[in-house]
């Protein structure tokens, strides 16, 4: 009896101080409006500036009209397209468009459906400007990647991992041996898509006469398999009863990847030709480039350690290649750096971390290296163009400080000139003719305001703020994010935020819930309304501070902004010295007076799942409790480009791959959730079945939750709010 009143008087005092607390900290955060998009910021999308001029397209919002404006003032210019003026047309919206180079042709895209990350099949119309007629594109639909010629006459798409060539009225086939599993044609095969970031792999010659793509033959590469389940939202009643299973060619570190071959097709006379390329047999090539020249195209190619780029300017009518240009750097070329390359008329553009930061090299078209673009200790983080009249090139940079961006121009003289003018997180969208440009700016306390600047940094207009967003949130009490900087014992200055509850007292001890991702070239401390664990203005992050924790992110070795060495120091040992640094920074933030050094639990998504895995079993026992989202556990479970791009592979780096969650397994210490969706097709969930493997034969608790369907995001209908909520309440109840 009197342990029940005095459990009864510990709920009652328990109630009592929430409830304290909740007034303090203003109204309570209510998770499903995290994740329903109560707290989302208004957002600018489907800008695309038109060549050559100060004006931009975009789709109406009704999803009907293709509408121009101007950049300078915001005014409507005219209309591209608009579906009214098609009679009896059997469209009654399109989700998105492409305007041939003459304008006199449109090609709408309706019935969009995702496959992977980048790739999507689709129902394309072909609209004529002049006798406004909309048709479709071929009679089969679900198509691929359609691209215009620059004449605008044919259009070329894949279907079924074959290539075919329409000019609107007849088409031919341009390829047969493309099939599911075994062949693609002018599309990335999945690890390409996912890893090289691109979902497109034709070119067309300039003078439209001849069609380039590269062929994957990925009938050597093994198969993974993922299970599927009726579930819900949505759901598939045609496995109510048994599973179904969806198998598809997935390369693991160490393991045979597609064979890769570049080739050219004749409109003239149909004829076939494989370009003469220099590649090994298991090298890359990551992209294929229309030029302005007739007789160029320009294919890169990158060795299977990814520690060389090459150039090479191909003749589509002969197949004859040779070599512009040869990056080559310490440990790896970045993959942003590729995506990055500009290729003009006269000119190459090419970003390089080859003087210790990423830089900016313009190149002749013939691949002779002109001049150093700009300089310095900063990393150019986005290039936006180069405008060959007057010599000025455009680009993002963490130039003032790694947490912050800032747009300049660097002009033929080398001059550099910051464009943006607040201090935070700044990106541009560039009109064709590079007078104008959309900046879209925020801070970790103000979400995005989109502004029209002029090329000279001035602001011309306002187009869109949060104003709004920031008055509601005003009553919630957040506290704001706060950054702090530490030493490790090892010597190295890492970068942290921490939110505080509010009503923060610092003569009280706090638990602490520290979020982290940690993989390569990435930032999480970052003074933007991206900043936080979920993003959004770290709304979740506020949602655990008004339960009574601070909650902290640190950037340890191995992310960017600061360098080629900071983010490179992990090569071949990864998540070694990520998870010291995660730990370090529990042991530092323990000896602050207002942390309960106790109580300290870790989560992260993806990487930062790994991560969490392995600062829990580093052998330091800092953390009472951590949650793993989809986490990799054995590096050899993941797919070769990544994997080899920071570990080269298992063949080669045995002891480096031997260092893992799988491995550590008997060193855990904590209380550990694991979740991870059942149809990843990124990170397997074979990773989560096997360590948990791994800690039942070691003897050691822990939890999981699978989500049924759920690919790497784990998202649809209520699963993401039903995820955070594991999240909020293992900490909870653990710490």
């Amino acid at each position: 009896m009197l342990k029940l009143e005095f459990m009864k008087r510990t709920i009652l005092m328990c109630a009592a101080m929430l409830t304290a607390l909740q007034l303090m900290a203003g109204e309570p955060i209510s998770l499903k409006d995290i994740t329903s998009g109560v707290f989302w910021a208004k957002r600018i999308s489907g800008v695309n500036p038109l060549k050559g001029t100060s004006e931009y397209a975009q789709v109406s919002a009704d999803g009907r009209q293709v509408v121009k404006f101007s950049f300078r003032t915001g005014k409507p210019t005219g209309v591209i397209f608009d579906l009214s003026d098609v009679k009896d047309g059997p469209l009654k919206f399109f989700d998105d468009y492409q305007i041939s180079a003459d304008g006199c042709r449109l090609l709408l895209q309706t019935n969009t459906n995702r496959i992977y990350r980048r790739s999507f099949t689709a129902d394309f119309y072909l609209y004529e400007v002049k006798t406004k007629q909309l048709k479709k594109l071929s009679k089969d639909g679900a198509e691929q990647i359609p691209v215009f010629s620059p004449d605008g006459r044919q259009i070329a798409y894949v279907h079924k991992n074959n290539i075919y060539i329409t000019d609107g009225e007849n088409v031919r086939q341009v390829t047969a041996d493309g099939a599911f599993n075994k062949v693609i044609n002018g599309l990335p095969d999945w690890v390409n898509e996912e890893e090289f970031g691109f979902n497109n792999a034709l070119a067309w010659s300039a003078d439209s006469k001849t069609l380039s793509w590269i062929r994957y033959d990925e009938s050597k590469v093994k198969t993974y398999s993922l299970q599927f389940f009726k579930g819900s939202h949505p759901a598939f009643n045609k496995y109510e009863t048994y599973p179904g299973e969806y198998s598809y060619k997935y390369p693991k570190a160490g393991e045979d990847n597609s064979q890769v071959s570049a080739w050219a097709y004749s409109l003239s006379d149909g004829s076939v030709r494989k370009y003469d390329l220099p590649l090994a047999a298991d090298g890359y090539i990551p992209r294929i480039k229309t030029t302005a020249d007739a007789d160029r195209i320009i294919l890169y190619t990158m060795n299977r350690h990814q520690d060389e780029l090459n150039l090479y300017a191909a003749n589509p009518k002969t197949g004859a290649c040779r070599l512009l240009i040869r990056e080559r750097v310490p440990k790896y070329v970045k993959e942003e750096a590729m995506e990055g390359i500009r290729i003009m008329k006269d000119y190459i553009l090419l970003p390089s971390d080859r003087d210790g930061y990423m830089h900016l090299y313009l190149y002749s078209k013939e691949g002779k290296l002109l001049r150093q673009i700009d300089k310095g200790d900063y990393d150019v983080t986005e290039i936006y163009g180069y405008d060959d009249k007057t010599g000025s090139t455009y680009f993002q940079a963490a130039a003032r400080k790694p947490m912050q961006r800032e747009v300049y121009v660097a002009d033929k003289s080398g001059r550099l000139t910051c464009l943006s003018a607040h201090a935070g997180w700044n990106a541009a969208a560039f009109s064709g003719d590079y007078r104008y440009f959309l900046n879209t700016w925020s801070d970790r306390y103000h979400p995005y305001v989109y502004a029209i600047y002029d090329n000279k940094g001035k602001e011309v207009r306002e187009v869109l703020n949060n104003d709004e967003l920031q008055t509601k949130l005003a009553k919630y009490g957040n506290g704001g994010v706060e950054f702090f900087t530490f030493t490790t014992s090892e010597g190295v200055k890492l970068n942290g935020w921490m939110v505080k509850p509010a009503g923060f007292d610092a003569k009280k001890k706090y638990p602490v819930i520290m979020h982290q991702y940690s993989g390569p070239g990435s930032q999480q401390v970052v003074d933007s309304w991206g900043v936080g664990s979920m993003g959004n203005g770290g709304m979740f992050d506020y949602y655990l501070a008004q339960k009574g924790y601070i909650v902290v992110t640190v950037d340890g070795r191995g992310t960017g902004a600061r360098g080629a060495e900071f983010e490179k120091c992990t090569y071949l040992k990864l998540g070694d010295l990520e998870s010291k640094d995660q730990v370090e920074a529990a042991l530092w933030l323990g000896r602050q007076p207002y942390v309960d050094a106790a109580r300290i639990g870790i989560w992260g998504w993806s990487f930062g799942g790994f991560n969490t895995l392995m600062s829990m079993s580093e052998g330091r026992d800092v953390f009472k409790a951590g949650v793993a989202i989809a986490p990799p556990t054995d590096w050899r479970f993941y797919d070769s480009v990544y994997t080899e791009r920071y570990m080269r592979t298992p063949q080669e780096n045995a002891s480096g791959y031997a260092v893992n969650p799988i491995n550590r397994a008997g060193k855990l210490h904590g209380r550990l959730l694991i979740c991870h969706g059942m149809a990843d097709d990124n990170v397997h969930p074979q990773n989560s079945f096997e360590y948990s493997e791994a800690l039942v034969q070691a003897d050691k608790d822990f939890k999981e939750n699978y989500y049924t369907n759920r690919n790497h995001s784990i998202y649809g209908g209520n699963t993401r709010n039903h995820l955070l909520r594991q999240v909020a309440e293992w900490f909870m109840e653990k710490l």
